[in-house]
């Protein structure tokens, strides 16, 4: 879906104009993402394997829920849509905790230019894994690990096949001690 994006400065202020986002990938405008990473009270994390369909790191697992921010939009509410859409779950900004804004300027072999903030948020998930539906075309399939689980798994990073993009370790990293924070 080719949706009208808000464009953004390297600093994530608002330039007052939009764009497609076909249009912002191929010219690497700046724009703004929803991540969002649900965990569980008992030291768990939500994984979502990306879409074989996927232009960009197709089957790859990686954050719970994450998505462009639609023209209009603020950050809170792109997020909301964004769960609402990819795993049918119905959350609200009460629900959502900020941890940070991360860039995300990477350009593909496919032409993508891809300057993304990444607004990332924390979200305990509290219903099971079997009542979320994973979105047709976005989301292949849906997992929970431990916390221990999911260490290894960005400990091992760039080795254990399709689990998270081996230049955002530290990423990673920050999400799970931050969740940890949050439980603790």
């Amino acid at each position: 879906m080719d949706e009208l994006i808000d464009i953004v400065d390297a600093n994530g202020n608002p330039t007052g104009e939009s764009e497609l986002k076909s249009v912002i990938h191929k010219k690497g405008l700046y724009h703004n993402t929803a991540h969002i990473w649900f965990y569980t009270k008992k030291g768990e994390v939500l994984l979502s394997q990306r879409s074989a369909e996927k232009v960009i790191c197709p089957l790859m697992w990686d954050v719970s829920v994450a998505g462009h921010i639609d023209s209009g939009e603020t950050i809170k509410q792109g997020a909301i849509r964004e769960t609402q859409e990819e795993i049918s779950l119905n959350i609200s900004e009460t629900d959502l905790v900020k941890i940070g804004v991360f860039e995300c300027f990477q350009s593909y072999d496919n032409g993508i230019n891809d300057n993304e903030l990444h607004n990332t948020f924390i979200c305990e998930l509290k219903v099971p894994l079997s009542e979320l539906i994973p979105q047709k075309g976005e989301v292949e399939a849906l997992k929970i690990v431990t916390f221990d689980e999911f260490n290894q798994l960005i400990e091992n990073i760039g080795n254990n096949g399709n689990h998270f993009v081996p230049s955002n370790k530290e990423y990673y990293q920050f999400v799970l001690q931050k969740i940890i924070e949050t439980i603790n």
